[in-house]
């Protein structure tokens, strides 16, 4: 990550849209601007799902997104953000328009990935319009830089970050194909938050409304010691600053700044990343042909082969693996915007396994029971009971 004394600021006013802010009107504008932009062709949606759930006691070839996460209706989590896309390809407009569902992968998910889409008929999705494409990889490296042998004769390599998604946008043709599509803007976020709207038109209408290169829904944080890295400005271009930059007391570190309030009362670095970005398609063209090789790194336990070629798993930190990290094309941005969402009904992040009380296949169910739940309520239905609820969007 950047280092410690780097220059942050917190994001330039006018470039941040705050939930107190926004108005009926405003909502309606972005929500029109956005349906428009999908009626015309011109959205896709982008889930990043390469990442391995070991914590959650999936195998390295499941992702993520085949996880039910005990929801009445027993969707997995890739049936939920699909049967959304539906929903709003039919609130466009008729008849419905293209909308592409990009998925990206990692080499060891990826075929079980495409398998568990056509074993469940791609959730009623048009085949043509969901596109797979695995991420990259690279090597692991022991403390003093060595290459790490998984066996006698493979060396150990992990998918490369969520900053893969740019080179193997590129690689795997799938920039060129959105083009040749005339798709003009793409909704990127995380496998692991089941509650997510993607394509969402209010944040889409929003950022084509500033005209953004960059846009990047955010909750804002509940108390300045969350630890989630938070949307920041460095050198007036947008970046992301990780909270141990900020605050981290055993390396000497304690910006003021991470404490301070504005006006309103809000944390004036309080606009959390939550995995949720925007980019207008000739943005990524251009910043995929301008990014260097730039990886952050990361101290693991990776298993490596012994001096009789069997793999063994070490008990502590034995090396490095290298990630690239999705915000670090941000500061290639000249226009960068954020958008705050409510976090109960757009953040539930998917970290622990089910039975954990925080952040767990459980936690995001009864989210998204409680969403539904108000839903009816606004409508004037009464609901009874502490059964889980579930509105289905098609």
């Amino acid at each position: 990550s950047e280092t410690a004394d780097a220059d942050y600021e917190p994001p330039n006013d006018n470039d941040v849209m705050k939930l107190s802010a926004m108005t009926p009107e405003d909502v309606k504008r972005w929500e029109t601007l956005g349906l428009s932009a999908v009626a015309a062709g011109q959205v896709a949606g982008c889930v990043l799902a390469g990442g391995q759930g070991s914590r959650m006691g999936l195998g390295v070839h499941e992702s993520k997104g085949m996880v039910n996460i005990g929801l009445p209706s027993a969707k997995p989590i890739f049936q939920l953000f699909t049967e959304r896309l539906t929903r709003l390809k039919t609130l466009s407009g008729k008849p419905p328009a293209r909308l592409p569902f990009l998925v990206m992968t990692s080499p060891l998910n990826h075929s079980s990935v495409k398998q568990f889409f056509k074993d469940h008929d791609f959730f009623g999705y048009p085949e043509e319009d969901v596109v797979f494409f695995p991420q990259g990889t690279l090597p692991a490296l022991s403390l003093d830089g060595n290459l790490i042998l998984e066996s006698k004769s493979k060396v150990s390599v992990s998918p490369d970050g969520n900053g893969g998604l740019y080179y193997a946008l590129e690689k795997q043709g799938v920039l060129s194909k959105l083009e040749a599509w005339g798709v003009k803007y793409l909704h990127v976020f995380s496998v692991d938050n089941a509650i997510l709207k993607p394509a969402d038109p209010w944040f889409v209408g929003y950022c084509i409304e500033k005209n953004a290169q960059v846009g990047n829904k955010v909750v804002w944080k509940s108390s300045w010691d969350e630890k989630v890295g938070v949307i920041a400005t460095k050198n007036g271009k947008c970046s992301v600053v990780e909270y141990s930059d900020l605050y981290n007391p055993a390396a000497g570190i304690d910006n003021p700044m991470v404490r301070a309030v504005g006006e309103d009362g809000k944390l004036l670095f309080g606009a959390g990343n939550i995995c949720n970005h925007f980019y207008s398609v000739g943005f990524l063209r251009d910043a995929i042909s301008r990014m260097n090789s730039r990886y952050h790194l990361a101290y693991k336990k990776i298993a490596s082969a012994d001096e009789k070629g069997e793999t063994v798993k070490p008990k502590s930190n034995n090396g490095v693996k290298l990630e690239a990290f999705i915000f670090d094309a941000f500061e290639m941005a000249e226009r960068s915007v954020v958008f705050e969402c409510k976090r109960e009904e757009e953040f539930t992040p998917i970290k622990n396994p089910f039975g954990a009380d925080q952040d767990s296949p459980d936690t995001a169910r009864n989210a998204i029971s409680d969403m539904c739940k108000r839903w009816i309520e606004t409508a004037g239905g009464h609901v009874v009971g502490k059964d889980l609820f579930e509105v289905s969007p098609l």
